[in-house]
Parts: C-alpha cells; structure tokens; sequence
C-alpha cells in the first residue's frame, strides 16, 4: 500500500511538474515586451501630445473612423458610416450599436459628446486634441446612436483628426471617476487590449480584451493575438539593439542606423523600417534675420548643402533625402519637389557672389559691409540631428559661412531658443498625414511660423486648403504651397523620417497604421522558440 502510494504521490509531482511547464511555455508564447524610446510627461491622449504614447495607446482606443493602412483611406470604426452638409460645417456620424467599454459601460452618442466636453473644456489643457477639432462649435444628439458634430467654418482635415488616438474614446464613466492627473494611470477605452498598470518611467501593460469584435477589417489577427504586452523604456539609444540581442525585449523602435545595418546578417532579429508621414527633418530659416534674410543666401545654403553625404553618414541610407516641406509618404506630396536644389558647390558660391559677399578680410569666411555671412542654428537632441548639424556645419564651411551650433536638450528649450529670435535656421520636424499641419508653420499667423515669413499668397492657398473637401482641388492647392515654399527657400529639408524597427524572429505580423508611428498589434502572432 506504501508503493503505492509513493508512486501515486510521484505520478503527480510529474504530472503537476508537466502542467506547469506547459503553462510557462504557453505564458511565454503569448507575452511580449514592446520597447519604447521616450518617457513622456504624461500620457493622456486627449492633453498629451507625443508620438510615443499612441504606441501603446492605438491598442487601449477605437475612433469614430480609421485611415486604412494599405490604401490610406478613411474607413468605419466606432462610427460606422457619417456623412457631410453641402457647407461643410456639420458631419453627420452613426455609431455602432454593438461596443463596450473595457468598463462594461455602453458606447453611444452621449460617450462620445462627453469626449468632446472633455477635450474642449479649457481647464484640460490640452497639447494637441483641442486643436485638430479645427473650428469646432459643438455637437448635437441626434438619438442614441446618432451624434452631429458642428463647426464654424469648413475644415477638410477633421476626419483625418478623429481617426487619430489623440481623439480616441474614452469611458465617461471613468474620466468622471479620476482627475485628469489620475486617469492617465486608470484609462478605459473599446479597443482590443485594456489598460492595466502605468509606473511611469518603468512600464506599461496592457492586457487582450476577450470581448472585442468590433474593430476595423485590418485588424485580422485577433483570434491569435498575444495575450500581453509590456511596454518599457529604452531612452538611451545603444541600449535598444543590446535588449533585443539578450531578450530583455522582442520589438523595439528607432534602432540606430548603425545598429540597423548590423542586423542584415542576424537572423535572430528582424528590421522592420517604416516610413512616417508628415514634414521630414528640415532647417527652418528664420527670414527676419540676417543673413538668413536674404532669399539668395538661403537658396546658396540649400545647393551647398549635401544631404547625401548626411544621408549615407549618419542614416546609413536607411532614409530617402527629403526635398520639400512634406515627406513623401504624406497625403498630396507634390513629386515635383523631387531634385530640387541639388548638390551644386559652384552654384551656391555664384549666388553668394551676386548677392554681394565676398571674403574680404583672406579669413575664409565671406562678409558684406564688414558684416561676416555666420548663422546661428538651434540643435535639439532627437533623431540624430546633432550629428547632421556638425556635417553642415563642415559642409558650410567649405562655402565661406559660419554656422554657430546651439544646442537645446528639450522642446520646452527650443521654443524659448525661438521666442529669443536669436536664430537663423532651427532643426524640427513633426508627423500627420494631411498636409494642413503646414498651416501652423507657414501661415503668417500660423503658432510655428518661425520663419517669420508672411505672404498673402501663402496664407490663401493654405487656409483654402483647409477649406475644401475635393481632393483633386486639395492636391493642386497644396502642390503650389510646396512650390511656393521652396521658391522661396524656407526651409532645408534633409531626410524623410523612417523609423527602424528591431522584431524578434519569433515575432510575426508586425504592421503600422497609415500615419507609421503606431503599431497594429492585434495583428501581432509568436511562433514557438526552439
């Protein structure tokens, strides 16, 4: 009877042994660590504004609509189909019937007005949603499932805005429960993954939602997705390749270029590089200071300028060379930018010969009216721009131009930098899909104009481009906006952004949406490791 026992008792140490091991490896198999490269401030979508936090967010908030990232057309989500008045100034939006809230409250019309009270109410604060509502008015309840949005004027782009996580649907029961600082750590949404734990500057998690149905067509593998995402911070750049190599973690983003290259031959990690929409890298010229006042000095810059060199130097090609204000990627790019102000040394000396300066003094540096042709350019830290600045800085060298290098370790920094007006040329770039995002750099009254340019001509194509709906009349507003930005030598452009992504092999289906930063990760499947 003893050995009988004993041998009952080993059959199940075994056997217990064997389901905890199975349930090991099956926990393995269905949770990822996901790395991010910055630690925002915060990240509440309606009143913070950086990219990093739609990384993690996209997966917690369904919008009214989406943009298809295949095709980039505007696509159902929580509305399932809207329609527009003749004057442009009321969308018509019918909602889905059939969604929940990971809180278990019902969606309706009255969820979503109560998002818009939210993200208009001034006390919010908000960095950016407020602002892509355009001349939002107000809205109206329809019946439960219907809800009017109403605004002053027409404003093309506010489709495009809504399908953005920034204006992502959240509970109204739940941003009643917290405080705006409160419910960043507590978020509710209808999306395919809910919300668990925020430690700030630690991680995130996110866990599947079993209930989810409802999402868009292109989210296809929700059946098989990974059950939890851990998301961490990784803000200093050599750090990303070395995680991924030990497996500390399976996807990371911004991998360096240099680290890139070395993954051609690593077969344990993949590269997944994706293009961004919206302005690429560029130096924006401030035209009320000299030299930079002079459209001959900005235009010799450009030509003198090689953004090839840059390009195979510090982005190890990895990036296309940026020729206008918009990247290529994004919506009604004009490709007849494509080649403009080439690498021409000898051009750009003869600009700056007609317009007058000379090396008078033998010091290499030119000068007019004992005045010496120095430019002061502001540098932030991101995206490897300090690095391009001391290329150019080489590069401008070589033409008789000084260019003095300041650098700002933060946004806040380079805006103060800007405000002082003690700057020539300032590096900055920022991402969206429709190209009214020029607005706020280039119109006279635009709260980034930093060139301090202001033409009539500019201001009417921009604000008509905002206005109409008809994509042919869009393209060709928009096209002359390039030219005319160009032809005026406004801005430098460098590189359009592409961001390099590092994917553990075992990882597959990793894909972005249309606007590149964020990732579709209800698509996301793990393959058994050996």
């Amino acid at each position: 009877m003893t050995g009988r026992l004993a041998i009952f008792s080993l059959c199940c140490i075994v056997l217990i042994t064997a389901c905890s091991q199975q349930a090991s490896t099956q926990t393995a198999k269905t949770r990822i660590i996901y790395g991010l490269t910055l630690q925002p401030s915060g990240i509440d979508p309606h009143i913070n504004s950086s990219s990093e936090l739609g990384i993690p967010l996209r997966q917690v908030y369904d919008t009214l609509v989406y943009r298809n990232p295949q095709t980039g057309e505007l696509t159902p989500g929580l509305a399932s189909d809207w329609s527009v008045s003749e004057d442009g100034l009321a969308y018509t939006f019918r909602l889905r019937q059939d969604v929940r809230f990971h809180d278990g409250a019902v969606f309706n019309s009255r969820a979503v007005g109560a998002n818009l009270d939210r993200i208009t109410d001034p006390a919010l604060a908000s960095q950016k949603a407020v602002f892509m509502l355009g001349p939002y008015v107000g809205y109206d309840l329809i019946d439960e499932y219907t809800i009017r949005i109403r605004l002053a004027e027409p404003f093309s782009p506010l489709l495009d805005s809504l399908a953005q996580v920034y204006l992502g649907i959240a509970s109204p029961a739940a941003l009643a429960q917290y405080t705006p600082n409160r419910y960043q750590f507590h978020q509710v949404g209808t999306g395919p993954y809910t919300f668990e734990e925020y430690i700030p500057g630690d991680r995130i998690i996110l866990r599947k939602n079993p209930e989810y149905h409802w999402g868009p067509a292109f989210y296809t593998g929700l059946a098989q997705g990974v059950e939890e995402i851990e998301f961490r911070f990784f803000t200093d750049p050599p750090s990303r390749l070395l995680a991924l190599e030990r497996g500390g973690a399976q996807i990371m983003g911004e991998i360096l270029p240099s680290d890139a290259r070395g993954l051609t031959a690593n077969s344990a990690v993949q590269l997944v590089p994706v293009t961004i929409a919206g302005q690429p890298l560029q130096f924006i010229f401030n035209t009320r200071r000299f030299p930079t006042d002079n459209r001959s000095v900005r235009q010799a810059i450009l030509f003198g300028t090689n953004r090839n060199e840059i390009v195979d130097a510090v982005y190890q090609r990895f990036s296309p060379v940026a020729w206008g204000p918009l990247s290529a990627s994004t919506l009604y790019y004009n490709r007849e930018m494509n080649g403009l102000y080439p690498y021409d040394v000898s051009r750009s000396r003869q600009l700056l010969t007609d317009a007058g300066f000379q090396d008078t003094n033998g010091d290499g540096i030119l000068d007019i009216g004992g005045l010496d042709i120095e430019v002061t350019v502001i540098v932030p830290p991101w995206g490897l721009i300090p690095q391009v600045a001391q290329l150019i800085q080489d590069q401008w060298r070589v033409l008789g131009i000084r260019a003095n290098l300041i650098p700002v370790p933060t946004r806040s920094a380079l805006i103060e930098a800007v405000n002082s007006g003690e700057y020539n040329l300032v590096a900055f770039y920022s991402f969206g899909y429709d190209p009214s995002l020029l607005n706020s750099y280039f119109l006279s009254t635009g709260s980034e104009n930093w060139t301090g340019y202001a033409s009539q001509e500019l201001d009417n194509l921009l604000i008509e481009g905002v206005r109409q709906r008809d994509p042919n009349v869009r393209r060709s507003l928009y096209a002359q906006v390039q030219r005319l930005i160009m032809d005026e030598a406004l801005i430098l452009p460098i590189r359009d952004y592409v961001n390099l992504n590092g994917v553990a092999a075992n990882v597959q289906g990793l894909t972005f949406d249309a606007y590149g930063w964020f990732p579709l990760l209800p698509n996301l499947t793990l393959q058994p490791t050996s």
